[in-house]
């Protein structure tokens, strides 16, 4: 049976407004949930998905890191045109990296970065995640297993250049998050086994916001939005949101 892929989302809440950003090879399904319980406590909520993302995997060897900033930004600008003054900002993953970068970039209330990479993997590693990745979607689409294998064998031969230029992202925003002044709450799961977990205690030293937070979460693996922890990370994320001097 094929199943039907996630879309991005917007939750109408009220006046504050959080971006949410789903992680690589993620989509809005990471953060749905975070936004659905946001929206309910009077937030609106806004996920994009990257260009690649949500999308047979073919496509994502085709983008990069600067295409998908470019739809982070462009998600910041959506939000701004709605006519929401001020925007907090929580990301899994590689959406936790951006939401840094977004910290030193434009004006944003706080910060909710969650189990966000300041360590490269090898590109080898990485690798495999993307064939995992391609694979598990080719099963969602309701292929048969030879059906799979043929097309993966395909899809192995692509060059995957988008990893040299994530590890470069990821290098250049840890450069960067001394220059990071809004509140931030950064979120770690301790049974993370996708990234090196002393990027949480990287990102929670090197900024300079006067009002940060970090909570580790013992029970969880990395995609943290959907774990079981996830109704705590809710209550958690909110808490830190209604803690913001917001205008209104």
């Amino acid at each position: 049976m094929k199943i039907a892929m996630p879309k991005p989302f917007t939750f109408e809440g009220g006046k504050r407004a959080v971006l949410l950003l789903h992680g690589f090879t993620g989509n809005s399904a990471d953060v749905r949930m975070l936004g659905r319980f946001l929206e309910k406590k009077g937030y609106t909520c806004h996920a994009p998905h990257y260009k690649g993302h949500g999308v047979p995997p073919e496509e994502l060897v085709h983008t990069g890191p600067e295409d998908w900033w470019q739809d982070v930004m462009n998600a910041y600008e959506f939000l701004k045109n709605k006519g929401h003054e001020e925007i907090a900002v929580a990301g899994l993953s590689l959406g936790g990296v951006f939401s840094l970068k977004l910290g030193y970039t434009v004006p944003i209330k706080g910060i909710v970065p969650m189990c966000a990479p300041m360590y490269i993997k090898s590109e080898e590693v990485m690798y495999q995640g993307v064939l995992e990745y391609a694979r598990e979607f080719k099963r969602r689409e309701g292929k048969t297993e030879e059906q799979v294998e043929l097309e993966m064998l395909e899809f192995a031969k692509t060059p995957m250049n988008t990893l040299k230029a994530l590890q470069e992202l990821i290098s250049d925003v840890r450069k960067h998050v001394d220059m990071i002044y809004a509140p931030t709450f950064v979120v770690q799961a301790r049974n993370d086994h996708m990234i090196n977990t002393d990027s949480a205690n990287i990102i929670y030293n090197m900024i300079e916001s006067e009002e940060k937070e970090i909570k580790w979460y013992e029970e969880s693996g990395h995609v943290i939005t959907l774990d079981k922890e996830r109704d705590q990370l809710h209550e958690d994320v909110y808490r830190f949101l209604e803690k913001l001097d917001w205008q209104d």
